[in-house]
């Protein structure tokens, strides 16, 4: 703007002495000579009123160049400071997505009577607590929370959490492999194997994380699942929107307050709000799931998140798709590519075993709870399993039962689906894991087979032993 400046005063110098010729010799009048001059010199007054601005950043003119002001394409133009401008943007951009957010939430939150979190404690999710919190939505309970424990997560991970139920005033509801108790992985291990992961990393999916969140989201009586995924996550979710249906029960609002979000947009807003976030941001890992298969990005750790601000090179985070590298890692599915997803999330997720079991055969189905309570009352006898098709024990037993309803020719053998009912097959039908087998007798009482061994001759023996 300086030199535009003083061309704008030489112009009018050498404008003011041609008038001024005109008037001595008496080419314009004199009420024409001052309007023109009075004109001249009010627009050089106010030429700088005209310099552009962007909100507080001006184009201006300094007789020092800083090194955060940059010049525009023409050499002549004004300068501007970029670092102000970009910090100003990004400012608003954050305003803009956090407003976007929490209306996302007030949607989800009171257009439904049951919103739950399922909180995985990442980063994204930390801004999704912080945000429901500041909407009070925690402490008054009108948003569940719930947590799924594989019992294979980081040490540092059910610690956090407690951290954040109590700065959030909330208490978040624990799911786990079914038929073992919240926190027992000695019980766990005994159950299902301590190396599940590793012997069929399908199953210990079904087992330890899709299950357990079904149950939860059922437990809860869903009706909206709040989630941390962003489009920023990779390809897989490069097109959702806030609002879609989760495939889970025949359709399920599923709120995605996040969406639009890039990385770098979640850790500007936890360092400018310090929101609390996992400590093993602070050791390199850029996201979390099980210790067993994540890895810090880079390897060497040298990228951290320490006291709400990056130490290294913060572009191995916060680059497109970065923020899972370190999950999943050596771990394929069967088809032989690369891992990228638990299942939570996919399509089909709500079938957790890709057919039910005893589809012919011999086996008759029970397909209602009204149909399992005329079995109870129909003066026969009977043998009934309650089974789960996604679990690994009802599937191992699968021929054996199959064979043994062939050859219980005098006595009918049943099937019944308990994972959906689990409270009616607890009262009515001994159930409190996956498969219980019982013998229904003439009389309506229900004995339940507490063996192990499920092969055809121990249930027969325990059959005529009723």
């Amino acid at each position: 703007y300086g030199n535009f400046s003083w061309i704008c005063w030489l112009l009018k110098i050498w404008r003011l002495a041609v008038l001024s010729y005109n008037f001595r010799f008496g080419k314009i009048s004199t009420m024409k000579f001052s309007s023109i001059v009075a004109v001249l010199l009010s627009s050089t007054t106010c030429a700088y009123a005209f310099v552009p601005r962007f909100g507080n950043v001006a184009l201006r003119s300094a007789p020092m160049k800083s090194s955060t002001e940059v010049r525009m394409a023409d050499e002549e133009k004004p300068q501007f400071d970029q670092e102000a401008f970009i910090a100003e943007s990004k400012e608003m951009r954050l305003k803009h997505l956090e407003e976007q957010a929490m209306f996302a939430l007030k949607i989800a939150v009171e257009n439904y009577g049951n919103a739950v979190f399922p909180n995985a404690m990442i980063a994204g999710d930390c801004v999704i607590t912080h945000l429901l919190h500041r909407m009070g939505y925690l402490s008054n309970g009108k948003a569940k929370v719930m947590v799924v424990d594989t019992f294979h997560l980081f040490d540092e991970t059910i610690p956090f959490l407690r951290e954040l139920e109590e700065a959030y005033d909330f208490k978040a509801e624990i799911f786990c492999a079914e038929g073992v108790p919240v926190g027992d992985k000695a019980a766990f291990d005994a159950k299902y194997g301590a190396d599940l992961w590793k012997e069929d990393i399908e199953q210990y999916d079904k087992v330890c994380k899709v299950e357990p969140f079904q149950r939860g989201l059922k437990t809860c009586k869903t009706d909206c699942m709040i989630n941390g995924r962003t489009r920023w996550q990779g390809f897989e979710r490069a097109w959702i929107d806030q609002f879609e249906n989760a495939p889970i029960g025949g359709g399920l609002a599923k709120c995605n307050p996040i969406a639009y979000w890039t990385f770098e947009d979640t850790f500007d807003y936890i360092a400018k709000y310090k929101v609390p976030h996992h400590p093993l941001h602070a050791k390199g890992y850029p996201s979390h799931g099980d210790a067993k298969d994540t890895i810090p990005i880079p390897e060497d750790g040298s990228t951290r998140f320490v006291d709400f601000k990056f130490e290294g090179d913060p572009v191995p985070w916060l680059d497109y798709a970065s923020e899972r590298k370190g999950r999943f890692v050596g771990l394929a599915n069967k088809d032989g590519s690369t891992k990228t997803e638990c299942g939570i999330h996919v399509a089909g997720a709500e079938q957790t075993f890709d057919r039910d079991l005893w589809e012919s055969g011999s086996v008759k189905n029970i397909a209602s709870t009204d149909e399992a309570l005329q079995v109870v009352k129909s003066g026969k006898d009977s043998v009934v399993v309650v089974y789960a098709p996604w679990c690994q024990f009802c599937q191992k037993m699968e021929d054996e039962y199959a064979a043994f309803a062939e050859e219980m020719k005098d006595m009918d053998v049943y099937k019944f689906r308990g994972d959906e009912v689990r409270d009616f097959v607890e009262a009515e039908l001994n159930t409190s894991s996956f498969p219980t087998i019982n013998v229904v007798k003439a009389d309506g009482s229900v004995i339940k087979y507490e063996s192990e061994n499920r092969d055809v001759a121990s249930l027969k023996a325990f059959v005529e032993s009723c």
